[in-house]
C-alpha cells in the first residue's frame, strides 16, 4: 500500500536527482526530462542526434547521481552478440575443465548503448531479450538482471554514414524517443566555461540510490488514471493504423502501420511518471500531451509514398492528436 509519504519522498529523491543532473547538463531540460520519465516508467530511452551534443554526458550524469553500476558499450560494425550479453569460456581448477559464464556488460543498472545504430543489426537484435524481459539467456541458461535496469541508447541521425536502421521489432522495446538539439548561443558560453575552467566538468556524487528508485517506480504504478482518459489514449494509439475509421486523412495515405499496444502501455506509463514529476495526485490530459510524441514517434512506420514524399512521422502525430476528440 503507497502512503502519501511514501509519495512525498519519492518526490523528494527524485527533485534531488533533477537538481544533480541540470548542475552538469546545460540545457537539454527536455531531455533530461524524459530521461527520468524513463526511468520511473522502468522503460528504456533513444536518443537521437549529432555526436558532440551530451548524449554520454547526460547518461554518465544520471548513473553517477545515482550511484549504481552503470556500463557503457560503445557499438562498432565489428561487435558481437557475445560482446555485450556475455558467453561461456573453458576453465580449469583442480584438473577439470568446465565452461564458466563471464557476464558480459548488460550485466548493470544503467546501459548506455553509445552509437546503437552503427552496429550491424544481428547485434542490435541481442538487446532485445534484455530490454523486454530483464533477462539474458546464453546457451540454455537465463540469467536475470537486477533491478533497475535500463538501457539509454543513442543513435546518429540515420542519414549519416555508416549507420545501420534498427530492425522495427528493437525500437519499439523503447518507451520514449528523444532528440537532442544544438545549444543556443548563451547555453554553448556556459558549455565552454564548465569544460575550460578549474578542473574542468565533474560529475556529481550520488543523492539517491537502487532502493530509492524502485520506491519511486512503485509510486508511479500507483497514480491513478481516469477511465476516460485511458479509453482517450486508446482512441490516440487506434487512429495511427490507416485501417481505422477515425485516422486522419494523411495517416490513412502515408502511414502503414501504426503503434503497436506497447505504444498504448509507454504513453500511460509516461503520462503518470510526467505526473508524478510535476507533484499531481492523477494522471491529466496534459500529462498524456507532454509524452504523445516521444512515447509514439518511432513506432509509426511510413509507406512507400510516406517516405517517397519525406513526411515527417511527428507531423502526422499531431494530426491524430488534433483529429482525435477528447470523449
Amino acid at each position: 500500500m503507497i502512503t502519501d509519504k511514501d509519495v512525498a519522498l519519492a518526490q523528494e529523491t527524485f527533485a534531488r536527482l533533477h537538481e544533480a543532473i541540470e548542475g552538469v547538463i546545460v540545457g537539454h531540460a527536455r531531455v533530461v526530462e524524459l530521461t527520468l520519465i524513463t526511468l520511473l516508467s522502468r522503460g528504456n530511452l533513444l536518443l537521437e542526434g549529432v555526436p558532440g551534443l551530451g548524449k554520454t554526458l547526460l547518461v554518465k550524469t544520471l548513473a553517477g547521481a545515482l550511484g549504481i553500476r552503470f556500463s557503457r558499450i560503445q557499438f562498432t560494425p565489428d561487435l558481437m552478440p557475445a560482446d555485450i550479453v556475455g558467453t561461456n569460456i573453458l576453465t580449469e581448477e583442480s584438473g577439470h575443465r568446465t565452461f564458466t559464464y563471464s557476464p558480459g556488460p548488460l550485466f548493470a543498472n544503467l546501459v548506455l548503448a553509445d552509437e546503437v545504430n552503427r552496429a550491424t543489426p544481428k547485434t542490435q537484435s541481442a538487446l532485445l531479450e534484455a530490454m523486454e524481459e530483464r533477462t539474458v539467456t546464453v546457451g540454455k541458461t537465463t540469467y536475470s538482471l537486477e533491478e533497475p535496469f535500463a538501457v539509454l541508447a543513442t543513435q546518429n541521425p540515420i542519414e549519416m554514414e555508416g549507420t545501420y536502421p534498427l530492425p522495427e521489432a528493437q525500437v519499439d522495446r523503447f518507451l520514449l524517443k528523444g532528440s537532442m538539439d544544438q545549444p543556443d548561443v548563451d547555453e554553448l558560453v556556459e558549455i565552454s566555461r564548465r569544460n575550460t575552467e578549474g578542473e574542468g566538468l565533474k560529475l556529481p556524487q550520488p543523492v539517491a540510490g537502487k532502493a530509492e528508485v524502485l520506491a519511486a517506480q512503485r509510486v508511479v504504478r500507483e497514480i491513478p488514471v481516469g477511465e476516460g482518459l485511458r479509453r482517450y489514449v486508446s482512441r490516440l494509439v487506434l487512429a495511427t493504423h490507416p485501417s481505422t475509421p477515425n485516422a486522419p486523412s494523411r495517416v490513412r495515405s502515408f502511414v502503414e502501420y501504426g503503434a503497436s499496444p506497447r505504444g498504448a502501455i509507454a504513453l500511460i506509463l509516461a503520462a503518470k511518471a510526467r505526473a508524478f514529476l510535476a507533484g499531481a495526485p492523477n494522471v491529466r490530459r496534459a500529462d498524456i500531451e507532454s509524452v504523445f510524441l516521444p512515447a509514439l514517434v518511432h513506432r509509426l512506420i511510413l509507406s512507400f509514398k510516406g517516405e517517397a514524399e519525406g513526411i515527417r512521422t511527428e507531423s502526422l502525430l499531431r494530426d491524430v492528436w488534433e483529429q482525435t476528440p477528447l470523449v
